[in-house]
């Protein structure tokens, strides 16, 4: 099947492509590669690739390089060309543009310069790897990539420890055990946790268990492929009627009844109501 061009208004088009399965990609994604007057790509082979599979024709039409070592000489060509009132189309190596991925870059620069930014969404570790895990999803915080340098590492790992939302993390499968380590010294062992490698791949792989029993099973281990690590928020601590009262009247000194009230609350994890009964009791005690 060969796909049809049909006319694109101009501006920037962001498009998500498959993280592994190549029928992944939407219709809509292939619309706007077989249509764009230019194509941008962090890796040109894994797109050239996914057109043919898919009878996409690139014809006469330009495929450019960008990518975190070219941005900055490749940027001002992809602007001028939206600046000419030409269609851009952008695509990662894989999954959701912008997403651990140098495209953010040009998306700020197209719409500071008050160009259309048009998104295509379609596949993304982040969320494919959230909806296999059985972690809660009602919030969650996408970390990316920790840094390689020990100190830097250590910063941002000890940062995570008191978020409280489901943790998704990329690594590179050479650091995934040390990771996995690491988290269990900046997180605590206990935590639940899953690693996927190789999402909607033929090896797709997805382990369960706590930081602890993780870290040991991928010690030694040799692993290859694309890493997500998730983890699970930290058990919220309980704080005793004490404690709590002792927060109430520190707050209530130079704050009214509710506002003092909500602070508390949301500093203990408390339930607001639970609160703000203690607070009247407080203040009949005055």
């Amino acid at each position: 099947m060969q796909w049809t061009a049909t006319p694109l208004d101009p501006g920037l088009y962001i498009v998500a492509t498959p993280i592994g399965t190549a029928r992944d990609i939407t219709l809509r994604s292939l619309d706007i590669l077989a249509s764009a007057e230019i194509l941008a790509a962090e890796d040109t082979r894994s797109l050239r690739h996914l057109m043919t599979l898919h009878g996409v024709a690139l014809g006469g039409r330009p495929l450019l390089s960008y990518h975190d070592h070219n941005g900055e000489r490749m940027r001002p060509r992809l602007m001028r060309a939206l600046e000419e009132g030409r269609s851009v189309a952008y695509a990662s190596e894989a999954g959701t543009p912008l997403v651990a991925d140098p495209g953010y870059a040009l998306v700020r620069a197209a719409t500071a310069a008050g160009h259309p930014v048009t998104a295509a969404p379609g596949a993304s570790a982040v969320l494919a790897a959230l909806t296999v895990s059985g972690l809660p999803s009602d919030r969650f915080h996408f970390a990316g990539f920790p840094p390689s340098a020990a100190a830097a590492r250590a910063r941002f790992l000890g940062g995570l420890a008191t978020i409280g939302a489901t943790l998704i993390l990329f690594e590179s499968p050479r650091r995934v055990g040390r990771l996995l380590t690491e988290l269990v010294q900046h997180l605590g062992g206990e935590r639940d946790a899953v690693l996927c490698r190789e999402l909607t791949k033929r090896f797709e792989e997805v382990r369960r268990g706590t930081l602890e029993t993780l870290a040991a099973e991928f010690a030694d281990r040799p692993v290859k492929g694309e890493i997500v690590v998730l983890i699970d928020r930290a058990a919220p601590v309980a704080h005793s009627e004490t404690e709590m009262e002792d927060a109430l009247r520190e707050t209530m000194k130079d704050k009214p009844l509710k506002q003092a009230v909500a602070e508390t609350a949301a500093r203990l994890d408390l339930p607001r109501r639970q609160v703000y009964q203690a607070a009247l009791r407080l203040k009949g005690e005055t």
